[in-house]
């Protein structure tokens, strides 16, 4: 089946948190990780279904819901998963914020790699810990990219109180897609410091061509052994508010922990059109992330052009994974936050401020969501060319 991302469909005055947070329906929404395109035809089939039954009680979860998550990431990601080594729950960052509150007490540090993921920092706050940066490297070229600072990381680690570090892989903001080699040597500094890794991969699917992801829990039995993944189809299937997510840990001994933090947080119940979106999507949606890649590539490509013709001063990530374009607004003079709000006000078009990832690893960038219609998007830079250089 060929499906069309070109295709508008109207959001607003829907409840969405993507466009109805917009002051009017003229602004155009840049910012929050959620897609404007319907979701694959089996999620909808398999929802309509379950719909026409017409009761919605609480839902027990099926061993068809374990069968799809373990053969999905053995068909496309050649990652082995035991049945007993999945825990559901309602989404990634409350099994972040579950799994913190799990294996450290408060006090304890819990490293990152800003600019990074917001929801880390609060996750982090909330359990009674403390965030240890361990800042990614910049490197400014024709295109600005981000490569792991492994000194950085030995710092942080090395810090007696250490006990976590939370991986983005693939990286949100940077569209980093990390190598099998860059995710051992993580891995190596963490077990040599005793630091366990929790791998946020929520991303996983969405990458660009050309680019494979690797599972950090696939790589060996150390690399195994020592992590806690995070994984959800509710980034690249589109289903986020469906709030479906699962915890994957070899570990009985962690995963009893994980299990009784997650009790302890109520996060234990999952909504049933969660259940059935996330086996259509495991079970039947390939071609659909399959042709969804291609599109956010060539969307990809349409933004680099236009900012190399329109807006030269201005770098961006040349992203090898999720949809998400950091851009380098330093030769504008402004800050991160004057520039966001400028950008709404006069340009009616809302970015993210870097600084939300970070308040120094952010400052002098913005964030754009580039997982809309080609039209739409060309629109939303338009107006930022236009408000920027007249």
């Amino acid at each position: 089946m060929n499906y069309n991302f070109d295709k508008q469909t109207n959001r607003w005055q829907t409840n969405c948190v993507k466009w109805d947070t917009m002051p009017n329906k003229e602004v155009i929404p840049m910012w929050v990780a959620d897609m404007d395109f319907q979701v694959a035809e089996p999620i909808r089939k398999a929802l309509q279904q379950r719909v026409e039954q017409g009761i919605f009680g609480y839902t027990k979860v099926p061993e068809a819901y374990y069968e799809s998550i373990i053969k999905w990431f053995s068909r496309r990601h050649n990652w082995t998963i035991n049945r007993e080594w999945i825990i559901y729950t309602t989404g990634v960052v409350p099994a972040i914020s579950a799994i913190i509150k799990a294996l450290t007490k408060p006090g304890d540090k819990v490293v990152v790699q800003t600019p990074v993921y917001n929801c880390f920092f609060s996750s982090i706050k909330n359990n009674g810990c403390e965030l240890l940066e361990a800042p990614l490297k910049l490197i400014e070229d024709k295109d600005i990219k981000y490569e792991c600072d492994f000194e950085e990381l030995e710092k942080a680690c090395s810090d007696s109180k250490a006990k976590l570090f939370i991986l983005c892989n693939p990286h949100n903001p940077a569209g980093k897609v990390w190598s099998k080699n860059d995710l051992e040597r993580m891995n190596d500094i963490c077990r040599k410091q005793g630091v366990m890794v929790v791998s946020d991969e929520i991303h996983c699917e969405l990458v660009m061509p050309g680019q494979k992801y690797t599972p950090f829990a696939s790589i060996s039995d150390s690399c195994r052994d020592n992590a806690v993944v995070c994984c959800s189809p509710s980034k690249s299937f589109n289903t986020a508010g469906l709030q479906i997510a699962n915890i994957i840990s070899n570990n009985e001994e962690i995963r009893n922990k994980i299990d009784r933090a997650i009790n302890d947080n109520e996060i234990c119940d999952v909504n049933p059109f969660g259940v059935e979106a996330l086996m259509a999507a495991y079970n039947e949606s390939g071609e659909w992330i399959e042709q969804l890649c291609e599109y956010l590539y060539g969307n990809l490509k349409a933004l680099k052009e236009f900012f190399r013709k329109e807006m030269p001063l201005l770098k961006t990530t040349n992203i090898e994974g999720t949809y998400l374009v950091w851009v380098d607004i330093r030769p504008t003079g402004m800050t991160s936050d004057a520039l966001t709000e400028r950008l709404l006000t006069n340009a009616q078009v809302m970015v993210n401020s870097g600084t939300m990832y970070g308040q120094t690893a952010g400052e002098g960038f913005i964030r754009l969501n580039i997982a809309c219609p080609r039209s739409q998007m060309m629109e939303g830079l338009k107006r930022i060319r236009k408000e920027l250089y007249g």
